[in-house]
C-alpha cells in the first residue's frame, strides 16, 4: 500500500468563536515583526551612510519600502478595528471573510517592502547592483511561491477532488 493511499484527511470545522480567535492570533504574531521592520526603517533615514551611500532612487525605493509597510500595517490591524466598530459582542461569518482577505491582502505589501529593503542592503553590502537584483528577485520568487502559488495549488487540488497531502 503506498503511503498515499494510506493516508486519510482529517478535517474539523472551527466554530466562528474559534475561527476569529485564530485569525486574530496569526494578526497578533505577524505584527511585532512588521512593526520592528517599520521602526527600523524610520531609523534608516537618519543614519549618514543613507545619505551618503543611496543613490536618489535608492532613497526612494526606501521610502516606497515604508509605505508598503505602512500599508501591511493599516490591513493587518483592521480586523481589530473593524471588530470593535461594528460588532463587538458577536463574530460573524462576515467579520472572518473581510478580516481573512484583508490580512491575505497584508502579504503582498509586506513581500514588496522586505524585498525593496534587502535589495538596498545587498546593494550596500556587495555594491553589485545585478547581484543585488538576483538575490532579491530570489527572495521574491520564494515569497510568490511559498505565500501564494502553493496556497493556491492546494486550494485548486482540493476543489479537483483531490486530498491535501
Amino acid at each position: 500500500m503506498s503511503r498515499k493511499s494510506s493516508q486519510q484527511e482529517f478535517k474539523e470545522e472551527l466554530s466562528l468563536y474559534e475561527a476569529a480567535a485564530n485569525l486574530i492570533e496569526e494578526c497578533r504574531m505577524l505584527l511585532p515583526g512588521i512593526q520592528a521592520l517599520f521602526g527600523f526603517q524610520l531609523i534608516a533615514v537618519f543614519n549618514t551612510v543613507f545619505d551618503e551611500k543611496l543613490t536618489s532612487l535608492e532613497q526612494r525605493l526606501h521610502l516606497l519600502a515604508i509605505g508598503f509597510i505602512g500599508i501591511t500595517i493599516v490591513l493587518i490591524t483592521t480586523p481589530a478595528a473593524y471588530h470593535r466598530q461594528t460588532r463587538p459582542q458577536a463574530i460573524t461569518q462576515r467579520f472572518i471573510k473581510i478580516s481573512t482577505r484583508l490580512m491575505l491582502f497584508s502579504m503582498a505589501p509586506l513581500a514588496i517592502s522586505i524585498c525593496l529593503e534587502l535589495y538596498l542592503i545587498s546593494r550596500l553590502i556587495l555594491n553589485n547592483v545585478p547581484l543585488s537584483l538576483l538575490i532579491t528577485f530570489g527572495l521574491l520568487a520564494l515569497f510568490i511561491l511559498l505565500w501564494f502559488v502553493l496556497p493556491h495549488a492546494e486550494a485548486l487540488k482540493q476543489a479537483l477532488g483531490g486530498k491535501p497531502e
